[in-house]
């Protein structure tokens, strides 16, 4: 027996749920026995996501930067176990020199402060015994040149997660942090620097190797699942801090 049956018949709502790691949390949770529900501001995500979900899941399209919209979507919902955050745009990288401020701003509209609309909308919705589960990124500790918008959310939302899990116990509130995972995350760069990426870092892991979006959506299924895990920062780097 699997300690993720215990979200067999629970409501789990993932905000970005429809490519990436967030796809593989849902597709994740629905194999154990979840109702899932996903959504993204796109409805051809949407809709692109349902037909790799199975029957029962729903897919909702909302702002996410919207508050009104976030909480006319919670309005719809109801009553939810658990929350998965892991919306976002792809990761804005560019010489502080060369920053776009503005879309600077729109990255944290998204990753921030669509958290905390999420947040804020979701909570009066959790049933006992529920969990938040937010996202962030090994950029936070371990920032690299042209990373500085990207570090900062990163370290952002480790404050959140520590800050909302005193707050609002006994929901339990935790992140994820995963390193390097190939998916759509790294669409922005061209194809042989994206390439070059992955072999660089898994040279440079001790598992010499990237992770996967499955492996990361274990984690979020474990914050979901573990009981006595609150103000938690599960780090999946394949060992890289260690390098």
């Amino acid at each position: 027996m699997s300690p993720f049956d215990k979200l067999a018949g629970q409501r789990v709502v993932v905000l970005g749920g429809t490519s990436g790691i967030g796809l593989a949390v849902a597709e994740a949770a629905a194999a154990a026995g979840a109702v899932v529900t996903v959504a993204s501001s796109r409805k051809e995500n949407v809709e692109r996501a349902l037909d790799r979900l199975p029957a029962g899941a729903a897919g909702e399209v909302a702002d996410l930067t919207d508050p009104a919209r976030v909480r006319e979507l919670f309005d719809r919902l109801g009553e939810i176990d658990h929350l998965v955050y892991t919306a976002g745009d792809p990761l804005l990288l560019a010489p502080v020199t060369e920053l776009d401020l503005d879309a600077a701003r729109d990255f944290f509209a998204l990753r921030y402060f669509g958290v905390l609309a999420a947040v804020q909308a979701a909570v009066p919705r959790l049933r006992e015994g529920g969990s938040i589960t937010l996202t962030t990124g090994t950029a936070g500790p371990r920032p690299m040149p042209g990373t500085a918008v990207t570090s900062s959310i990163c370290a952002a939302m480790e404050g959140l997660t520590r800050a909302l899990a005193v707050e609002l116990a006994p929901i339990r509130v935790n992140a994820v942090m995963p390193g390097v995972v190939r998916s759509n995350l790294w669409a922005p760069l061209p194809d042989d620097m994206r390439e070059r990426l992955y072999a660089d870092t898994a040279a440079a892991t001790p598992l010499n190797r990237v992770g996967e979006v499955d492996d990361i959506a274990e984690a979020y299924l474990f914050t979901m699942t573990q009981r006595h895990a609150t103000g938690t920062v599960m780090v999946l780097d394949g060992g890289a801090v260690l390098a």
